[in-house]
């Protein structure tokens, strides 16, 4: 039994605390692998955890935290051995049973992913489930028939970590990208990481969405939904696809069918918390491999420590934040 230190939040009433707090290796939930977590990083989702009504946690107390990366200190599965390091993001993590704030972590061997060679876990929370999700959009438009000479690609929520790994994942791949932001002060951080042109977000919420728009992106990375996906889906060109991850911008799309039929747009949905574990060790080697950017430093713009957590997902919520913060234990 090892004494660990990990950010809890439990529900007081009607509001949730988080503090950090001693805990025991025993106190650890039940699965097949224990390990020594060296990084975590900070998500939307992280934050909404310590929102009593947000509806993200199943209940509490629990330590949230959708990503880890570290070494396996125990294993009772074979496939995992002391000393190997390890990915685990999605599933339950974070959100029905203890997840990455926490310098120790325990969960079922069919969520582990191993680290492919070509990425440091600290590169791997640099990625996290934001950069996860920004490959599997990558690799499946790609399959969709998506290619570099097509013509841009639309990434919206720029600023945010599926936006910004997008944008550096797909400049590395040889793409042009559009980026856009809600943020006057992200553009130089953008076009830093490989945006081509910078739009501001209201661009793509005009007053009156045509059923069709003037063609102008051959696919979109959409990780905010709602009514500025129906303008998107209105101008991808013949063919196209947007593939979309997330509903900040809400869940009503006032979209007609006519992209669909009078232009073979696709909409691709993106789940990136259960997706198949084969599917998922191909696309983290791609994020190692031809879809890992060439400075994916640049796109961590804090390092912090538990200590720190309290604030810093407090600030989150608020949208006070580009780029990627990830957790040192």
């Amino acid at each position: 039994m090892q004494i660990y230190r990990a950010l809890t939040a439990e529900l007081q009433g009607d509001a949730v605390r988080a503090r950090i707090a001693e805990r025991t290796t025993d106190q650890l939930p039940e699965g097949e692998v224990t390990i020594r977590v060296a990084y975590s990083s900070v998500n939307y989702k992280d934050g909404l955890a310590l929102r009593a009504n947000s509806r993200v946690v199943k209940s509490y107390p629990i330590v949230p935290g959708i990503d880890l990366a570290g070494t396996v200190t125990e294993s009772r599965d074979e496939r995992y051995r002391p000393g190997d390091r390890v990915i685990v993001t999605g599933y339950e993590l974070g959100v029905s049973r203890d997840g990455g704030y926490g310098e120790f972590a325990r969960v079922p061997a069919d969520w582990v992913v191993p680290l492919p060679p070509g990425l440091t876990l600290r590169e791997a929370m640099i990625c996290g489930t934001a950069g996860f999700t920004a490959a599997l959009s990558i690799d499946r438009l790609e399959r969709h028939g998506v290619a570099p000479g097509n013509g841009p690609v639309l990434v919206t929520g720029a600023t945010g970590g599926v936006g910004c790994l997008a944008i550096a994942m797909l400049t590395a791949r040889g793409y042009e990208v559009t980026a856009s932001t809600g943020k006057a002060d992200g553009h130089e951080f953008l076009k830093k990481i490989g945006a081509a042109t910078v739009i501001d977000r209201k661009q793509l919420t005009p007053e009156t969405i045509r059923p069709l728009d003037r063609q102008t992106w051959s696919a979109a990375i959409d990780p905010v939904g709602g009514r500025s996906l129906a303008f998107i889906l209105s101008a991808i060109r013949y063919g196209g696809a947007a593939a979309v991850s997330g509903l900040t911008g809400g869940t009503d799309v006032p979209a007609t069918v006519y992209p669909f039929i009078l232009r073979g747009v696709s909409l691709i949905g993106i789940d990136s918390v259960y997706c198949p574990m084969e599917e998922r060790i191909r696309v983290w080697r791609r994020m190692a491999g031809d879809l890992k950017p060439a400075a994916l430093d640049e796109l961590c713009t804090r390092e912090v420590t538990l200590d720190d957590l309290p604030e810093v997902l407090a600030a989150f919520l608020l949208g006070q934040h580009m780029g990627r913060t990830i957790v040192r234990m």
